[in-house]
């Protein structure tokens, strides 16, 4: 299987519900390195896993619709603890959804998988995988 990772970053504001999360139920904020893992089995006819300036685009692009905000104001996210796995997640089925579109290129539609993990910190991390064999 061969990969490409891209990197990038992303500053929330955001409060859980629940007393497992103690403090982290009120208001703070959260600075994660974001790294989308694009994975086939293959190389493209160009002999690449994937555009590595598409890719790094897009990723900008999805954190660009979540960056500095606070997402419990966000309607997408309402009533949702919206923790590092969550985050991956949303990362990734976004990441899927432009890859569906043709928006990292037509190359691009040979992935058949994407792995996205938010690093809290240089001890914590949390990662979703997406499978893509059945995205466009």
């Amino acid at each position: 299987m061969f990969s490409v990772t891209v990197r990038d970053h992303l500053m929330v504001a955001h409060s859980f519900r629940g007393e497992v999360f103690g403090p982290a139920q009120r208001l703070h904020g959260a600075t994660f390195v974001v790294d989308a893992t694009f994975r086939r089995p293959d190389l493209d006819e160009d002999n690449i896993v994937v555009d590595i300036g598409r890719a790094t685009t897009e990723l900008g692009s999805v954190l660009a619709d979540l960056n500095y905000r606070n997402l419990d104001d966000e309607s997408a996210f309402a009533g949702i603890n919206t923790s590092t796995e969550f985050l991956a997640k949303v990362i990734a089925d976004r990441l899927a959804d432009r890859v569906a579109a043709g928006d990292l290129g037509e190359g691009a539609r040979g992935l058949t998988g994407i792995t996205v993990t938010l690093h809290e910190s240089h001890v914590a991390w949390a990662s979703y995988e997406r499978d893509l064999r059945s995205v466009g």
